[in-house]
């Protein structure tokens, strides 16, 4: 009888090429999270460059001893998705990587256990039971790294302090203080060698607040707030942060798909509670398939609409963004949406980019305007995606700013049909309308057709081919093909791409000769 051997040590390095930020920040922010969920208030962290070592200790509800024992177990969790930013169980076994051993002690009522474990070797990362060292005095975890490189960015205070600054910073901004603390339930406290992390507000010289009211929720669901200053941001503050439990998951313009005329001077911040369902395994993105990526999907473009609101306040709409688009645009994309809805059957990874879901998605209108009056606070209400399951727990609370509900006049009626006003006879489906959008842009140093930025096609009006295609009056195909290369890599693998293009632009002719042999008969 033969068994299945793991060889940890290349497991352990693809886990943390999949992570997107430095190994050493993956190891503290992994285990901030934990200690997040296991419901600390309290986080002290300690660095020690002369005995080279990170400790990390917490007030949360501990471990009992057959979870600290499964907790040596890769991929082995106890949480639930949704319920924390913690779910895998993979995040903190990095720290193998990076050290020569790891501590963990956990206090839960009368249990008070702890462990040591190391990476013996490729294929060995042996345990042991050991006594407590004392790190925690009545309930929590502590975890204590013994680092291999002596000079590891972990033990520079200042290295920590800036990492938990930048990836937790709604937990360390005033103006999400109530919301914060609806999602947590107390408020968190960071100390970095016995000094409290202070809470620092935004002094941008313009900032706005957003509020985001899913449906016909009274209270926000998403908060934050957007600046503006007169000079360049660095380039860690250009965009907007978008976070979950008060952790940042990505940041910039493109997951947005919004580009202002003065993306460098403008940045932001959104906390959305509900996303915590919608993370991927590696916390650095958002699933776009089944129930949690319509949620993301739904929660993204209320966060466009709030976003463009108010850019379009500070007068910068981003109108220069996109070029005017060609006559005939609108007929041509009836024909793409018909091609897209054709293939999403056959793949798969199609039809999740393109949201592919039953019910179609619904219309996003834009919210009330301020509901106090206030000047600058862009709001927009969404009705949520209607899935075959529950896509998101909405949080209570609101934002910093007030959060005072909309209008009821202001929000969405619900349609025909829906809850207890029930049809008299059976109502044909809608159909599906297909997310995937197409802009123009002008890129002139590029030599690529167009390019796919979340789930929008860029066509790039500067290519010589596309000019060549305008000037015969063929743009319509180049449009075509463009959005068959761009969604070819991320469709099929790089062999079937070929096969896939062809498929594409057969679909598209047959789609553009339908109408017109409908024409002819007419």
């Amino acid at each position: 009888m033969a068994e299945t051997r793991v060889d940890l040590l290349h497991l352990l390095e693809d886990l943390r090429d999949a992570y997107p930020g430095a190994l050493e920040e993956t190891i503290l922010t992994e285990i901030l999270a934990n200690a997040l969920d296991s419901g600390a208030s309290l986080i002290r962290i300690q660095t020690d460059s002369a005995n080279t070592s990170l400790t990390i200790v917490d007030n949360g509800s501990g471990m009992p001893r057959h979870e600290l024992r499964r907790y040596h177990d890769l991929a082995t969790s106890s949480k639930k998705r949704g319920q924390g930013i913690g779910f895998a169980g993979v995040g903190i076994k990095l720290a193998l990587l990076a050290c020569k051993e790891v501590v963990t002690e956990t206090r839960r009522g009368k249990v008070h256990v702890a462990s040591q474990w190391h990476l013996a070797a490729r294929h060995k990362a042996p345990w042991r039971w050991t006594p407590p060292p004392g790190l925690v005095s009545e309930r929590g975890t502590a975890i204590q790294l013994r680092l291999s490189d002596a000079f590891s960015p972990l033990t520079d205070a200042g290295y920590v302090e800036a990492a938990v600054r930048r990836h937790f910073l709604p937990l360390l901004d005033p103006a999400f203080n109530a919301m914060m603390l609806a999602v947590h339930g107390r408020e968190i406290v960071f100390e970095v060698n016995g000094r409290q992390l202070e809470k620092i507000a935004c002094t941008a010289a313009e900032t706005s607040p957003l509020e985001i009211y899913m449906g016909r929720k009274r209270t926000p669901q998403a908060y934050g707030y957007l600046y503006r200053e007169a000079l360049p941001l660095p380039d860690d503050r250009r965009g907007i942060a978008i976070s979950t439990y008060g952790k940042i998951i990505r940041a910039g313009w493109d997951w947005l798909g919004v580009t202002p005329a003065a993306a460098e001077r403008i940045g932001g911040v959104i906390e959305v509670p509900a996303l915590a369902a919608s993370l991927t395994l590696n916390k650095g993105d958002f699933v776009r398939t089944g129930a949690r990526g319509a949620a993301y999907l739904a929660y993204r473009k209320a966060a466009q609409e709030a976003v463009m609101r108010q850019l379009a306040a500070w007068g910068d709409g981003g109108e220069q963004a996109e070029p005017a688009r060609p006559r005939g645009m609108r007929s041509l994309e009836r024909d793409l949406e018909r091609v897209l809805l054709d293939l999403s059957a056959g793949f798969p990874l199609l039809a999740a980019l393109v949201e592919h879901r039953r019910g179609g998605q619904k219309r996003l209108p834009l919210g009330p305007k301020s509901p106090d009056g206030e000047p600058g606070l862009a709001t927009a209400t969404v009705t949520p995606v209607t899935t075959d399951t529950d896509v998101a727990t909405s949080a209570p609370g609101g934002g910093g700013h007030g959060g005072a509900p909309p209008p009821e006049e202001n929000v969405p009626a619900s349609p025909p049909g829906h809850a207890t006003d029930l049809p008299d006879a059976p109502r044909k489906p809608r159909p599906s309308r297909l997310g995937l959008g197409v802009q123009f842009e002008e890129r002139p140093d590029d030599r690529e057709l167009g390019r796919l930025v979340e789930s929008t096609v860029f066509i790039n009006r500067a290519h010589p081919a596309y000019q060549r295609a305008a000037a015969s009056r063929a743009e319509g195909y180049h449009i075509a093909l463009t959005m068959a290369l761009a969604l070819a890599p991320l469709t099929v693998e790089p062999r079937a791409e070929h096969g896939f293009i062809t498929e594409f632009m057969a679909h598209w002719g047959a789609a553009v000769a339908k109408p017109a042999k409908r024409r002819g008969k007419g």
